[in-house]
């Protein structure tokens, strides 16, 4: 039951942290939303917000990271468009009210712990889909910037989304991600 309450607890601070940001995100309504008794805040987490924070952070990363792995041995397209297909559920889903919990921090962090945690996220994310779409067929050589520009693009085009309440911003970007990896593809084939 406590194991229970400490995973929704994270859970939950992971969506709240989506949605409102850090700044947003209280105590009380990690309480509220994930049903958990008001003591058991220090309880699970005695290093208080920044903890409880970081185990909201891992668990959203985590999750990323399941869906970046389920590009093995695929194109380079269907890496892109899993990455992306992840950040469109999450607008849809949400109704233009949740983005990316890293991005949330990092924004309104002055924590170098948070920060350097955030960081090392993004460069797992960046480093993983570096190697699956230089196995999908993008040349190793440009696969490094072509990952960055696509959490870069994906996390842009999420905030021009939520900003204008329309799906429309995320099309636009992702339409060009994918047909730059298109282009790095064919240029590969040519070689």
């Amino acid at each position: 039951m406590a194991g229970e309450i400490r995973q929704r607890m994270i859970e939950r601070t992971a969506v709240l942290l989506a949605q409102k940001g850090l700044q947003g995100t209280s105590f009380s309504e990690v309480l509220e939303a994930s049903g958990a008794p008001r003591g058991s805040l220090y309880h699970h987490f005695p290093g208080g917000k920044d903890e409880l924070v970081l185990a909201a952070l891992s668990k959203a990363a985590d999750q990323v990271m399941e869906t970046i792995n389920r590009g093995e041995s695929k194109s380079a397209a269907v890496v892109a468009q899993t990455f992306i297909g992840l950040w469109r559920m999450q607008l849809v889903k949400y109704d233009f009210r949740a983005g990316c919990a890293g991005v949330a921090i990092t924004v309104a962090t002055d924590s170098p712990v948070l920060l350097e945690s955030v960081g090392k996220v993004f460069r797992t994310w960046r480093h993983r889909l570096s190697a699956l779409l230089a196995k999908g067929g993008v040349p190793a050589d440009r696969a490094p910037a072509m990952s960055a520009t696509l959490i870069a693009a994906c996390e842009g085009a999420v905030l021009l989304s939520r900003a204008e309440r329309s799906i429309v911003p995320f099309d636009l970007v992702v339409a060009e991600q994918l047909a730059a990896i298109k282009v790095a593809t064919s240029a590969k084939k040519k070689r």
